[in-house]
């Protein structure tokens, strides 16, 4: 299968191409931006250690991307989505879970107005 041609790193002036949003140059820059600034600043109230075993092993359960095999795609999922937001009394079981790939997750959210 051929790859998706490459497109240019949307940090402003950067000449380098990637796959991704940023260049392996900026790509820690954003990180350490969002995490800094972007972040709700509850956000580790919510997750730790017990999140992190729960959502690797949730991730092992469903490799695929829920929303792009039912669009009849098979994409890697990254990520692990809570259906009901863990601060509004959603809960880690597994029936509020959903793995779902980062470009179908940042979908979600940039259309329900609930990111950035």
């Amino acid at each position: 299968m051929p790859y998706k041609p490459m497109k240019p790193c949307k940090q402003q002036g950067c000449p380098n191409l990637t796959h991704n949003r940023y260049c392996e140059a900026h790509t820690k820059e954003e990180s350490r931006r969002y995490e800094r600034v972007g972040r709700d600043p509850n956000h580790g109230k919510h997750y730790g250690a017990a999140w992190n075993k729960i959502q690797k092993a949730f991730l092992a359960a469903n490799p695929l991307c829920e929303l792009c095999k039912q669009d009849g795609r098979l994409t890697p999922s990254e990520l692990v989505h809570h259906k009901r937001k863990v601060r509004s009394a959603g809960t880690n079981d597994w029936d509020n879970l959903q793995a779902l790939c980062s470009e179908c997750h940042s979908r979600y959210h940039a259309q329900n107005g609930d990111y950035f």
